[in-house]
């Protein structure tokens, strides 16, 4: 089996798929129903991420995404049945908004063991069409499980979270985790980020599933990063070029 991602069971039909090896640290999450199952997110594309599916699961796969960027839609090359949110269908089909070289620089920014067979010469981002375009509030019936899309804009237009009200459980993308967050590039936008994170606050959460680094992280996080956002935005600092702000467990970078 790949050693290049790490499995984490989250319950008996849920799963974390982690890439702890690099310095993103991307988590993607595995979640099946009784019909078919849904792939949030699918990496970085370094390794083939559709192996590590179908080792956990024979039912249908789709692959949904939080957004359009290269590490989080790398596998989705792996897949046929791929959703994204409306607002981001031309990053997917048309043009992707970084150039690629840019995207490699990225990737390899800080030293890593890649996979034996991967090869930053033929390294792509993946560019398709989307199967299934995804609209705020939509359901996803996966058989007994239903998964909601809440649209979620601010570290892009198109971000979503995805809401899971029986288990009250939130994959947050990269709107919550402990880290960095990014609202500085061209395509972001501070003030909608603020908003999302108070939008997702009206929702019962038990558990946050992030998109980045640690994966076991305190529902509290949520109110802390809508704190920081209150704070920067009251001494008028959420706007782009305002620089890096530190908190406790995460830094906003606009």
């Amino acid at each position: 089996m790949d050693d290049w991602f790490t499995i984490e069971e989250i319950d008996h039909n849920t799963f974390a798929i982690s890439e702890y090896k690099h310095w993103e640290e991307t988590h993607c999450y595995l979640l099946c129903g009784t019909q078919c199952a849904l792939l949030i997110d699918t990496g970085l594309g370094v390794s083939n991420i559709r192996k590590i599916v179908d080792s956990l699961t024979e039912l249908p796969v789709m692959a949904i995404t939080t957004h359009v960027h290269w590490d989080h839609i790398g596998g989705h090359k792996y897949f046929d049945n791929i959703a994204v949110y409306e607002a981001e269908k031309d990053w997917l089909s048309v043009r992707f908004p970084i150039p690629l070289q840019v995207v490699k620089k990225n990737l390899t920014m800080v030293p890593c063991d890649f996979p034996e067979d991967f090869n930053l010469d033929t390294y792509q981002v993946f560019q398709g069409v989307p199967q299934r375009i995804l609209q705020d509030g939509d359901s996803l019936d996966l058989g007994e499980r239903t998964i909601q899309v809440i649209h979620t804009p601010g570290h892009s237009p198109g971000h979503c979270c995805f809401y899971e009200a029986k288990r009250n459980t939130l994959y947050s993308g990269d709107l919550i985790y402990k880290g960095c967050l990014d609202a500085f590039y061209p395509t972001t936008d501070p003030q909608q980020f603020y908003q999302s994170i108070k939008r997702i606050q009206q929702y019962p959460i038990n558990r946050v599933l992030p998109g980045h680094h640690q994966l076991d992280i305190p529902v509290s996080l949520i109110d802390e990063i809508e704190a920081g956002f209150a704070q920067l935005d009251k001494q008028q600092s959420l706007k782009q070029g305002s620089g890096l702000f530190e908190f406790q467990n995460f830094q906003i970078h606009i």
